[in-house]
């Protein structure tokens, strides 16, 4: 399979020189966001070890820590890194847990209990489960944090040997609705797109995300081009005016929910002004005509007085694309956590596909994925209607495949999907589930409707959380808290954005007794009587078997290993049996390699060979503001910090830089409430009332206020539970809570 080259690339970077390796202790990919940036980590001076000695001691590090800085040789980054990714080392060692954990009801203390005893509580009722009630009781909601060796065990033991498909992650709140969107689209999931690209796009279109800060590495490399005069235009959508919209030569404000009806729009310009690649169309699309007949009744000045902006400058948007060889459009949470998140995407990919802006350099619908390995989590069966290799659990003929490749009998995976994130807190509600095992997240912070989930998981006889930080949210409603080693202290592969593959080795000790996730269900797998297909030595025999059944597909890294990856670096797949180093594909889709294994005329993996047009009409938000609540409260990133705060809590620099959780308020929203700059105001929505203090801005549009998610209950008096206020409401095709949208109103604390 032939990589996708072009002279304006930048030179392939190589892998470092044995020197150049002396230097630090170990290169991994950062585990932050799914920018996928490359970090080098130096130990504290008193710790640099010998060549060939171990790494460092567990436990804490009084006398100084490890460092981070970006790797040059990473071919995603490049050398660069942002403040998160270059304070890392700081976090490490802060607030570990050690041992395991138990109590028996959640109103008592936790006491320290061995991991014998650990794996009997959770054998015992494993069992129990399965006699009384079967395995549709159990379910384990896992995390982009995790490595692809940890999704892959997890994933294995329950949808094959435990036969419950309930086995899904936080990637349900971030990037479900790309995933089911591309499937629907293109055929698969997969991203066609590469960060090379926003070096040869002409036209990039930013689309509900900021960009300059949720994946500031990416941002920045567009403001580099700039800066040297070589482009590209930006058309920046977004409610806020953001680090990203300073930047953009147009920042389209539209109203919250207004995505899909702004596309349409934009689509209907494309049809006026000769915007359609009619050849293109003709051979490798299929429902043009219902497209088209959506988009003739979204004129300009319709679309505009939906969205409340200008129809000149919707006018302006589609002159450029007409006029651009080189389309690149890049979006992330603000059109995934959407009631028509799904159909949200399918735009985006429309108008590419109409256009024939796709498979070639500098163009393409490019997802931005939100945690470091997502993506890998995506491509092992990380959500409760996947299966490995880019598989799902409704298809007879992929479940027989895997089920085939795990030694197991024919049926023994179950033929319906599991239990979506929000699904299975309405399962714990119900009374129907026995077991919720929570890994490498925080849920008490991210879920929406925070006081219902805190309820439902009372109901839940028993609450596992895997960890490797004290205190969070998620450990106050826990009964079984099992120490983690995290990244840095397990190898493993994690997958960014632009399917860029990373073998992160283990450079420091796990404190305590904390385990790698993929350990600790091998051994549940081995104590529940599966021990052959649990008995793995290594990281590196996990992922041997997982590549294994990506072979033919879309996601084909059956060339990969941890031994490659060790000696050649970072590399993008596809990349099947036979590849050369550095002889990933870079693009999918294109003429050359539509995917891999792609009969004759098959460009796409769709049942025709065609990509597919979706004509869905724009609904809006699902809770749209009224005379109760007038306001739309959209939730969201700051740059130094992520997600709950686990990690970044601990890092003095990005605690200054973000002393608090604000409110940001139009400057007539907040006269309206009689609300001053700096005032704390009660937020209420249908579902609680939180009190923030606010910032009066004319930077966000009339109608909308904006909260930071990240200040959680563990935060004490800064803490602000911004999804407190938030719906459950979300996406019905890829079940992702519409994170964007609530309405509420405001008044003084």
């Amino acid at each position: 399979m032939a990589a996708q080259t072009s002279p304006a690339q930048p030179p392939a970077v190589q892998p470092p020189s044995a020197t150049a390796a002396a230097a630090v202790a170990a290169r991994a990919q950062c585990p932050y966001c799914g920018v996928g940036c490359g970090l080098e980590l130096k130990p504290p001076p008193h710790q640099v070890p010998a060549p060939g000695a171990p790494a460092s001691p567990a436990g804490p590090e009084p006398e100084g820590q490890w460092t981070a800085r970006g790797d040059r040789h990473h071919p995603s980054s490049l050398g660069q890194v942002c403040v998160k990714g270059a304070t890392v080392g700081e976090t490490l060692h802060h607030n570990r847990l050690t041992t395991p954990l138990w109590r028996e009801r959640t109103d008592q203390p936790f006491e320290p209990i061995s991991w014998e005893r650990a794996f009997t509580l959770l054998v015992e009722r494993i069992q129990a489960t399965l006699a009384t009630k079967g395995p549709q009781a159990l379910a384990i909601y896992g995390s982009g944090q995790m490595l692809c060796e940890d999704y892959y065990v997890a994933n294995k033991l329950l949808k094959g040997f435990l036969g419950s498909n309930n086995f899904d992650s936080n990637s349900r709140l971030c990037m479900s609705s790309a995933v089911a969107g591309y499937q629907r689209s293109l055929g698969s999931d997969g991203p066609p797109c590469c960060y090379d690209d926003l070096d040869l796009a002409d036209l990039v279109l930013l689309i509900g995300t900021n960009t300059a800060e949720c994946h500031p590495v990416l941002f920045q490399r567009l403001l580099k081009r700039r800066r040297r005069g070589a482009g590209p235009r930006l058309v920046v959508v977004d409610p806020r005016a953001t680090a990203t919209s300073d930047a953009a030569d147009l920042h389209l404000a539209i109203a919250p929910g207004t995505d899909l009806a702004l596309l349409c729009g934009l689509g209907h310009l494309l049809l006026q002004r000769g915007g359609v690649d009619a050849a293109f169309v003709a051979a490798r699309t299929e429902g043009f005509a219902e497209l088209e007949a959506l988009w003739r009744a979204w004129d300009p000045e319709r679309a505009a007085a939906v969205c409340g902006i200008a129809a000149a400058d919707l006018r302006q948007l589609a002159d450029w694309w007409c006029e651009t060889t080189g389309v690149l459009s890049l979006w992330s949470m603000g059109v995934n956590q959407s009631r028509e998140g799904t159909a949200t995407v399918a735009g985006i990919c429309n108008l590419h596909l109409v256009s024939g802006q796709i498979g070639r350099p500098g163009a393409g619908p490019f997802s931005l994925t939100g945690q470091p390995n997502a993506m890998g989590g995506r491509e092992v069966g990380g959500l409760a209607q996947l299966l490995p290799g880019y598989r799902t659990v409704a298809d007879p003929q992929h479940r027989a495949e895997v089920e085939r490749h795990w030694g197991l009998a024919p049926g023994a995976i179950a033929p319906q999907p599991g239990l979506s994130a929000w699904q299975q807190i309405e399962a714990m509600e119900r009374g129907e589930l026995d077991l919720w095992w929570v890994t490498a997240t925080n849920p008490l912070v991210s879920m929406p409707s925070l006081d219902r989930v805190r309820a439902a998981l009372a109901r839940c006889p028993l609450v596992v959380l895997s960890e490797a930080y004290a205190g969070t949210e998620t450990e106050a409603v826990a009964h079984l808290v099992l120490p983690a080693a995290q990244w840095s202290e397990k190898d493993g592969v994690m997958v960014n954005s632009e399917r860029r593959v990373t073998l992160c080795r283990a450079f420091r000790q796990p404190p305590g007794e904390a385990r790698p996730d993929w350990a600790i269900f091998a051994e549940l797998g081995r104590r529940l009587g599966f021990i052959e297909p649990f008995r793995y030595g290594s990281a590196a025999a996990v992922y041997a078997e997982f590549v294994g059944l990506t072979a033919g597909r879309v996601c084909d890294s059956s060339g990969l290993s941890h031994e490659l990856l060790a000696g050649h670096g970072p590399q993008q797949w596809p990349f099947p049996a036979g590849t050369a180093p550095g002889g990933g594909q870079a693009r999918l889709y294109t003429a050359e390699d539509p995917f891999p294994g792609a009969p004759e005329g098959h460009r796409f993996p769709t049942p025709s060979g065609r990509a597919r047009l979706w004509a869905d009409p724009p609904l809006g938000l699902a809770e749209p503001p009224d005379a109760a609540f007038p306001l739309v409260l959209s939730v969201g990133r700051l740059l130094g910090h992520w997600h709950t705060m686990t990690r970044t809590a601990h890092v003095e620099r990005v605690s200054k830089a973000h002393p608090e959780p604000l409110l940001e308020v139009h400057p007539e929203d907040a006269a309206r409430a009689g609300l001053g700059d700096g005032a704390m105001a009660r937020v209420r929505s249908r579902r609680g009332a939180i009190t923030a203090r606010v910032q009066v801005s004319e930077r966000i549009r009339r109608g909308t206020v904006f909260l930071p998610m990240h200040w959680g209950a563990a935060q004490g008096e800064l803490a602000c539970e911004a999804n407190r206020l938030m719906h459950e409401l979300g996406c019905p095709i890829s079940k992702q809570p519409e994170l964007k949208g609530a309405a509420v109103s405001l008044e003084p604390a």
